[in-house]
């Protein structure tokens, strides 16, 4: 048996895949775990130190365009929509998503997955020019060397929810991305930061942008108030459902067994099918259910026919903001290693 140190976050639907009952054919999987599991990121992308970890995508796609010797399976264990993810300073004025252009703006680092996923959300079905935004950011990305010229960085140890607060920026995303935290992943990153606006409000009337007409005058408020209406009419138009994780491992595994991208995948996803088995209704992450019902369907769905719409979006945004080369290859199918990979 052949051991595999495996990083990825507390997911209900993997953990039968760490404790060994959904087994990887011919493995011995080690659970390596790291809290939050995004500080692993890092030290995949750029010290190889596991054999198989969860990363973000955006950051996968960066370290395949430089050449990193990763591959990984349409395993996507967190999904999640945007619409939500942008709050306004108070007394910004900020009103319609084209109120952003000339403003500054806060994310965690550029190449964040929501940053991607949110900036490519604004151009596509707003039309804002995400180059004429600034921002602000106080986190390195994962594959550094691709920051526009448009980003500025935090840099006397302020997080960014004291910037939000203080009017020096003028917006920022929520959570992981931006004021929920600050600074690098890293041991206790969980708990939300000194200074953190915490989480928008829902007060304004909102226009027939789906935009807040106006904000609250003591705190911030939601670039869209009514985000889960929003993001349900956002995927049933266009397919895409944002994904916030794929399951990579090191590429010399795969030149020694070619069979280990399938036999991971199943494992996966019959930890995932005794999960659904056992709690039908998502009651250990009630996100997925409320996200099923958004999807009319499976709220974590694998492999590369099922999500071709997202990864195709993916690609296209992370070209759009510079992040990937303009030929980057765009077929979904190599994007992964070469196996087995029905959808699950």
């Amino acid at each position: 048996m052949q051991k595999l140190s495996v990083v990825v976050g507390d997911y209900p639907h993997a953990r039968a895949v760490l404790g060994g009952s959904a087994a990887v054919a011919g493995h011995l999987v080690e659970e390596v775990e790291v809290r939050p599991v995004i500080g692993a990121y890092r030290r995949m992308i750029r010290d190889l130190e596991f054999d198989v970890c969860e990363l973000a995508p955006v950051s996968y796609l960066m370290a395949r365009q430089v050449g990193a010797p990763l591959t990984a399976i349409p395993v996507f264990l967190n999904r999640r929509f945007h619409q939500g993810d942008v709050q306004c300073g108070a007394g910004s004025g900020i009103r319609v998503p084209a109120d952003l252009e000339g403003r500054r703006v806060g994310v965690r680092a550029y190449s964040v997955s929501t940053g991607v996923w949110v900036r490519g959300l604004l151009a596509e079905q707003y039309g804002v020019d995400p180059g004429k935004v600034t921002w602000v950011v106080d986190d390195d990305d994962h594959v550094e060397g691709r920051v526009p010229a448009n980003v500025e960085r935090v840099t006397d140890g302020r997080s960014l929810g004291e910037l939000l607060r203080a009017g020096e920026i003028d917006a920022a995303f929520t959570g992981n991305a931006g004021t929920g935290r600050a600074g690098s992943p890293r041991a206790g990153w969980t708990a939300v930061a000194e200074g953190a606006s915490g989480t928008a409000g829902t007060s304004g009337a909102q226009g027939t942008s789906g935009a807040v007409e106006s904000g609250p005058a003591d705190g911030p408020y939601p670039l869209f108030p009514d985000a889960d209406v929003l993001a349900t009419d956002w995927y049933l138009r266009t397919g895409v459902y944002p994904l916030h994780s794929l399951v990579a491992l090191r590429t010399e595994l795969v030149d020694r067994d070619p069979a280990l991208p399938t036999a991971l995948y199943a494992a996966f996803a019959e930890a995932k099918r005794r999960q659904l088995a056992a709690d039908p209704q998502w009651t250990a992450l009630p996100r997925f259910a409320r996200q099923a019902g958004q999807v009319g369907g499976d709220p974590v769905p694998y492999g590369v026919a099922a999500n071709e719409p997202s990864l195709a979006a993916l690609v296209r945004h992370s070209v759009d903001q510079g992040l990937l080369d303009p030929d980057f290859p765009g077929a979904t199918g190599s994007l992964f290693a070469a196996g087995d990979y029905p959808d699950a």
